[in-house]
């Protein structure tokens, strides 16, 4: 062999591993067998130790059963005695249940007992008091039918007095209706609701104003009657008060039914309203004797808020012309203040007296004053007299108490140095 052929040198290469791999899987199996020799050791030990193990476990199962005899014995005998406890025990209980449905059955029986009797009881008071309830609810019932009677015949008596009132008030019902149609007579007559409306003025001015302070039906220097003249002081003067206003023209224009009479009765009443006021600011405003300015009363709230309402420029020219229309509400307040400014005007009037009145009593003051001041000085020395004549009399009412107090036995002996009284003759 050529040990120096490369193939040569590759197989003997190849060879020598595969010995080397031989020889270490002969070494791995040497090394396994002894492992398992060691393993095959042990376990035999370990049977061993089951053996001993079971031996023991066959010892303590007979003392196990030896000792489940002597428990089923025990059982056996705490059993009987427990069924001995549990009939003696079901025996006490059997007499004492006894002994209490027998207890229990005498207290039902007194208890029925006692609840028959109250409930007879009971039974006889409801009977007592279903028959006063009887008794009481009948006379109720009398009293009541009586008291209903009495009411019927009262309500018959004030029904009759009712209609007794009612036919009074249909009488004045029908005596305001015939007041009524003379109002309209009064007021359809131009003398007569002049005459109205002057005595409904007379009456307002007479309650707002004293008598003094107003005069009625006055001529004025040209001749005209005034209805009423207020007596104001300068400025602003005397101011007239005319009652009379163009009725007339007012009703026209409430009467019209159609646009043509409406439209003529309104101009109709301005006419009539510009030319009354025209009137008064001609008859009633005179320069140096009555104030420049009037006052038109109208007797109607009614046509006051109708013109108030529905021409104002009537109301702007009336203002213009120094005419004031006034209403009975409206006159009224206008009184009042005229009322406040104469009382006023009176003050003033009566300053100069005030003040010497103020000044005699301021005098009259003064001499109380000095009066008074006199009687104090009186008084004062009264007082001291009093308090002088106190203070002896308190001085006399202590030497009269020593007195009282003094003792006249202690001076007993001392008697003989007393000279006795000379005697009177025919003693």
């Amino acid at each position: 062999m050529d040990f120096s052929d490369p193939q040569m040198q590759t197989y003997v290469m190849v060879g020598a591993v595969v010995l080397g791999v031989i020889i270490l899987m002969l070494w791995s199996v040497l090394r396994a067998s002894s492992r398992s020799a060691d393993q095959v050791a042990m376990m035999a030990q370990r049977v061993d130790q089951l053996a001993t193990g079971q031996a023991q476990l066959d010892g303590n199962m007979a003392t196990l059963a030896q000792s489940q005899g002597q428990i089923g014995t025990l059982v056996e005998q705490r059993l009987g005695e427990v069924q001995i406890n549990m009939h003696e025990n079901l025996a006490k209980v059997q007499r004492g249940t006894g002994e209490n449905l027998a207890k229990m059955q005498q207290q039902m029986a007194d208890n029925l007992g006692a609840q028959q009797l109250k409930l007879q009881e009971n039974l006889a008071n409801m009977q007592l008091r279903t028959n006063q309830s009887l008794a009481d609810l009948q006379e109720k019932l009398n009293q009541s039918l009586m008291g209903n009677a009495k009411q019927t015949a009262t309500s018959l008596t004030q029904l009759q007095e009712r209609l007794a009132t009612i036919d009074k008030a249909q009488e004045n019902i029908t005596k305001l209706s015939g007041d009524v149609l003379s109002l309209q007579d009064i007021l359809s007559n131009k003398q007569t609701r002049g005459a109205f409306g002057e005595i409904q003025l007379n009456d307002i001015v007479g309650k707002a104003l004293p008598t003094d302070s107003y005069a009625l039906q006055v001529t004025l220097s040209n001749g005209k009657r005034a209805d009423c003249l207020i007596h104001l002081p300068n400025p602003p003067g005397p101011i007239v008060i005319d009652s009379k206003f163009p009725l007339e023209a007012y009703e026209a224009m409430l009467a019209s039914t159609s646009e043509a009479e409406l439209k003529a009765g309104i101009q109709m009443f301005k006419t009539s309203v510009r030319k009354h006021i025209k009137d008064i600011s001609e008859k009633y405003v005179i320069e140096g004797e009555t104030a420049d300015g009037a006052l038109m009363f109208l007797p109607s709230e009614a046509i006051y808020a109708e013109l108030h309402a529905k021409f104002p420029d009537l109301v702007r020219e009336g203002f213009e012309a120094r005419v004031w229309i006034v209403s009975p509400t409206t006159c009224m307040a206008t009184l009042n203040t005229m009322r406040a400014i104469l009382k006023d005007a009176r003050m003033r009037e009566q300053a100069g007296e005030i003040r010497k009145a103020l000044k005699n009593l301021h005098r009259d003051v003064e001499i109380v004053g000095e009066r008074a001041g006199k009687l104090e000085t009186h008084l004062r020395q009264a007082g001291e007299d009093v308090a002088g004549i106190l203070t002896a009399s308190s001085r006399a009412s202590k030497r009269a108490h020593k007195l009282d107090n003094f003792d006249f036995e202690e001076m007993a002996p001392e008697a003989d140095n007393v000279v006795p009284l000379a005697k009177q003759p025919g003693e």
